[in-house]
């Protein structure tokens, strides 16, 4: 068997197509298809040599985390019994569903290793950068923080209630990301679709299948719990997760998550819309991160009315400003600008050793002093 060592330009032309085509199924906000979805998952299972496994379906990976917290504490004897196997059957790890059906040795076993890496980096590496909203991490950062799920543990026997943390740890570390697969099988699909490499179409079969019928599985022995797609996903021209005054990511049940550019914000500011964040927010807010998010949405001339700024200076049209209330880690000193024509107010910010209105010119004209400025221009 000869190896590819370099593409033609017309393969190299379809690595973009192969990689917006899975962006989309990664993207994808249609409902499953359950039917499809159980027939992908059991198949799989039984490819690897393991008993078709229960099939319980979720709205949401938040739903299914609920729900299963719920049952744990439903009945703590029977779970103390079962705590060697737990409800999602930690005695296997169900992130070893691919490593066990073989699928990181799909193609391209005829392809040179250089074209390889060049290869991966072009269409798995270069999808995942597309796909950095990190749906991953924000969806459960976010299920850490339901209270319902305290609230759960709180009604857990304390002896127990570790080891049960660690089950649901476990499930969440195991839990298989379709829109992270996406990355790998634009890849697997490129080489075998457009190089004609070599393949077990049983084993691409059951894993293309999976990925595309499926949102986020968490696969256990005996039990596979699948969770549907999100019913919205809305990103910036950065695609970072961003919406504004109504969430990023939504599931049909309700659950979601709302971003700005791509800071998690909680539905206190997420829901309403910039243009209507109070300046007042940031003298309670103690996150700095959101205190930065706030600061960008609300901007500096609003700040500057609704706070009251300390007129500290004054040159032509331009006036240093400070604000006095502990709104940022350090104090925020304002360069405010009237435009003659319009009366329209632009601030900047300044740094807050700053004494003059012309220093704070100077400095944002790279330390050209304004009257000079004002001639080269």
């Amino acid at each position: 068997m000869s190896l590819i060592e370099k593409l033609t330009p017309e393969q190299e032309a379809l690595i973009p197509v192969y990689r917006e085509k899975w962006r989309a199924i990664a993207l994808s906000t249609e409902r499953i298809d359950r039917e499809k979805a159980a027939k992908a998952v059991k198949a799989t299972y039984v490819l690897i040599g393991m008993e078709e496994p229960e099939i319980v379906f979720y709205d949401s990976p938040n739903a299914a985390l609920i729900t299963t917290l719920s049952k744990l504490s439903q009945d703590l004897s029977k779970l103390s019994q079962e705590l060697g196997s737990g409800w999602f059957g930690s005695s296997w790890d169900g992130s070893d569903l691919w490593g066990e059906l073989g699928i990181y040795e799909l193609p391209p076993a005829n392809v040179c290793h250089d074209l390889e890496d060049e290869l991966y980096k072009q269409i798995d590496r270069k999808l995942d950068s597309l796909l950095h909203f990190e749906l991953k991490i924000k969806l459960e950062n976010s299920m850490n923080q339901c209270n319902h799920c305290w609230e759960l543990w709180s009604e857990l026997d304390r002896q127990l209630e570790s080891q049960l943390q660690l089950e649901v740890e476990y499930a969440k570390e195991d839990c298989i990301h379709y829109e992270i697969l996406a990355c790998g099988a634009s890849f697997k699909d490129f080489c075998i679709s457009v190089l004609n490499c070599v393949y077990d179409q049983v084993k691409w079969n059951s894993f293309e299948s999976v990925v595309k019928e499926c949102g986020w599985i968490f696969a256990g022995k005996y039990t596979c719990i699948v969770c549907d797609r999100p019913t919205k996903l809305s990103f910036d021209n950065q695609n970072r997760l961003h919406a504004e005054g109504e969430p990023a990511i939504e599931f049909i049940d309700g659950y979601s998550l709302y971003s700005y550019h791509n800071v998690t914000l909680p539905e206190k500011y997420g829901k309403i819309h910039p243009q209507q964040w109070q300046a007042e927010w940031l003298l309670s807010e103690e996150n700095a991160e959101l205190r930065r998010v706030l600061i960008e949405g609300i901007g500096y001339a609003r700040i500057c009315e609704e706070l009251q700024a300390i007129e500290l200076d004054n040159w032509q049209e331009y006036t240093l400003l400070k604000i006095d209330n502990n709104v940022d880690i350090e104090p925020i000193y304002l360069l405010k600008m009237t435009c003659p024509s319009t009366n329209f107010i632009h601030a900047l910010r300044v740094p807050p050793n700053t004494n003059s209105a012309r220093e704070a010119i100077r400095w944002i004209n790279w330390d050209v002093d304004p009257e000079e400025f004002g001639v080269q221009t």
